[in-house]
């Protein structure tokens, strides 16, 4: 009888398996994807090589396919509700990655209307924070060929959504802020990849009482370096400066470059914008919705500072939603602004009126 070892992992974890497929896509290589009677061999075309593009479509002797988000599929003309599928045989690794992200490619000759276990697949790339072109093959009856690579059932990827919650704070402790006095940062470790998060605490919050916050997701352009394409890096600010003013309260800080694409797919996305796409079609081309942020992390945050009750620093709605659907009361809501120029202007229009961000842009340009 063997003893088992007290540090063995739980790769019965959902989070592990899912952790484990990521890296493997993210080195670009194939990750056996399976969900009831069916299994997938899938790539991820952001991160694979031309030479292991090629390999794949020999083992898979040229059933391979390229999966396209329906954002993706939209900007190819091809009007539809669903994600497809384009057949890939004798299409090279450089055709296919001009039908995955140009802005010149034209509309494929023949495609079809993705499975849910293909269309699945993207959303593992996005967990990546890849994009979420994915190269993909029926291996049901040949999955044999594949034994040597990470598998991941579907049902494990959306059982993550509780692990992302699970934190633990790792450290609190003073730091003086310009403008702000003594404020504590607050560091919380945990969800996928046991990410950092911070919690930036300005004043002495009275937690028995709904506590002024904002949940702010970085943006290293803006709130780093000063971008003038957004506004980021003002609402970071001007973000502290109302909770010093309200006499007290948290800022959320989530690292998730990007709404949640990661800081490649921002700038490829930065690349469109220059050529005259708004942030919402730019991100469309590279087949992302226009928001993939989560916030289950600045729940579990919320919670492990004992504030049930807030009111709320922001211009989004959808921050809104997530606290009240995560069970934090939301008692009231201010605008967090920005000033506007001539580089975002056309941006924080499009926040305005196509994301429904809560903000007199007309009133704020003319006080300029």
């Amino acid at each position: 009888m063997t003893s088992k070892s007290p540090f063995a992992i739980d790769f019965s974890n959902a989070a592990v398996e899912v952790e484990r497929a990521v890296s493997e896509l993210r080195f670009g290589r194939p990750v056996l994807f399976e969900e009831d009677q069916q299994s997938l061999a899938v790539l991820a075309l952001d991160a694979v090589t031309p030479a292991l593009y090629e390999q794949f479509a020999s083992v898979v002797e040229g059933s391979h396919r390229l999966l396209l988000t329906r954002q993706r599929a939209n900007r190819l003309g091809i009007k539809t509700m669903t994600d497809v599928t384009v057949p890939l045989a004798d299409v090279s690794f450089d055709e296919a990655s001009r039908l995955s992200y140009s802005l010149d490619s034209k509309r494929p000759g023949r495609w079809t209307s993705a499975g849910s276990l293909e269309s699945s697949s993207a959303e593992l790339a996005r967990t990546a924070l890849l994009l979420p072109a994915m190269i993909i093959a029926d291996v049901t009856q040949t999955k044999s060929l594949f034994s040597a690579c990470c598998s991941l059932h579907a049902s494990r990827l959306y059982q993550t959504g509780g692990a992302r919650q699970e934190f633990q704070q790792v450290v609190r402790t003073r730091v003086p802020l310009k403008d702000h006095g003594d404020c504590e940062f607050v560091v919380f470790r945990g969800g996928l990849a046991q990410k950092d998060q911070v919690a930036i605490v300005v004043g002495k919050p009275d937690v028995t009482k709904p506590v002024p916050i904002r949940v702010h997701s970085s943006c290293i352009t803006g709130d780093l370096c000063g971008s003038l394409k957004c506004d980021c890096g003002d609402q970071l600010r001007n973000g502290l400066d109302l909770l010093k003013q309200a006499g007290g309260g948290v800022l959320v800080y989530l690292d998730q470059e990007g709404r949640g694409t990661g800081i490649g797919a921002k700038m490829r996305a930065y690349g469109y914008q220059h050529l005259g796409l708004d942030t919402i079609d730019a991100d469309a081309e590279l087949g992302l919705a226009e928001d993939h942020r989560r916030y289950d992390a600045a729940l579990a945050i919320l919670r492990l500072l004992s504030i049930p009750e807030v009111v709320v620093f922001t211009n989004n709605p959808t921050k809104i939603s997530a606290l009240r659907d995560g069970g934090i009361i939301v008692h009231s809501r201010t605008a967090v602004t920005g000033r506007v120029t001539s580089e975002n202007e056309n941006y924080l229009r499009t926040k305005t009126l196509r994301a429904g961000h809560m903000l007199d842009l007309d009133t704020l340009v003319a006080a300029e």
